[in-house]
């Protein structure tokens, strides 16, 4: 098995990457779609969160308040750090729950956005960035997903910088491109991941990060 993280700053077009790896063969674990999961209605994880922070954070319908939520713990570190010890460790968890349940062989991606943030590269066999200048990334954050520049640059900021991103990284891939060009180094990629996953676990290709 090759685990493999994957990481790129909002609007690098990261989840575009995950996809086509998918359609290559890879077994995606998303990271953020698990965040959702572990604190969905009735479970644990929602019952934490509402002791940590009261009824004020739930929806009508009983489920999360996402945006209520975010304008509490995005303006004070503290809280933020409460949310993560509640969040992170049933994320791990279930993203170890689908490793083990993935082929002795497969190519293991582990889609996380804050890979960089929380120097979580020791964790994988090897990273991949997907790389974007920050001005295309400003692009299509206003322009597809309708935020405001001054959001979209609050969001950029509070994210790890690209170059550190790009300290961590094995394997870059340029989204700067035609979506075509994309597919065509997402499958060069692919090749060399599959490559590695079948090496023997005593060569080098087949070692872990330090």
């Amino acid at each position: 098995m090759l685990k493999v993280g994957l990481t790129g700053g909002i609007g690098a077009g990261k989840s575009e990457v995950s996809r086509l790896l998918v359609e290559c063969g890879a077994v995606l674990v998303d990271a953020d779609r698990i965040a959702r999961e572990v604190v969905a209605p009735g479970t644990p994880g929602l019952a934490a969160v509402v002791d940590a922070f009261g009824d004020e954070v739930l929806a009508p319908d009983g489920g999360l308040d996402r945006p209520r939520l975010g304008s509490i713990v995005f303006a004070d570190p503290e809280k933020l750090a409460v949310l993560n010890s509640i969040v992170h460790p049933l994320v791990g968890a279930r993203s170890r729950e689908l490793e083990s349940a993935a082929a002795e062989d497969a190519v293991v991606v582990h889609d996380v956005p804050l890979l960089a943030e929380n120097s979580l590269a020791p964790l994988y066999d090897l990273v991949i960035v997907v790389d974007t200048a920050p001005e295309t990334q400003l692009d299509r954050l206003v322009r597809l997903r309708g935020m405001t520049e001054e959001d979209a640059r609050a969001r950029m900021a509070a994210q790890a910088t690209r170059e550190r991103r790009l300290q961590i990284a094995d394997i870059v891939i340029d989204n700067d491109v035609p979506l075509s060009e994309l597919q065509r180094r997402v499958r060069e990629v692919w090749a060399e991941l599959v490559r590695r996953a079948h090496a023997s676990p005593g060569s080098p290709a087949g070692e872990p990060r330090a």
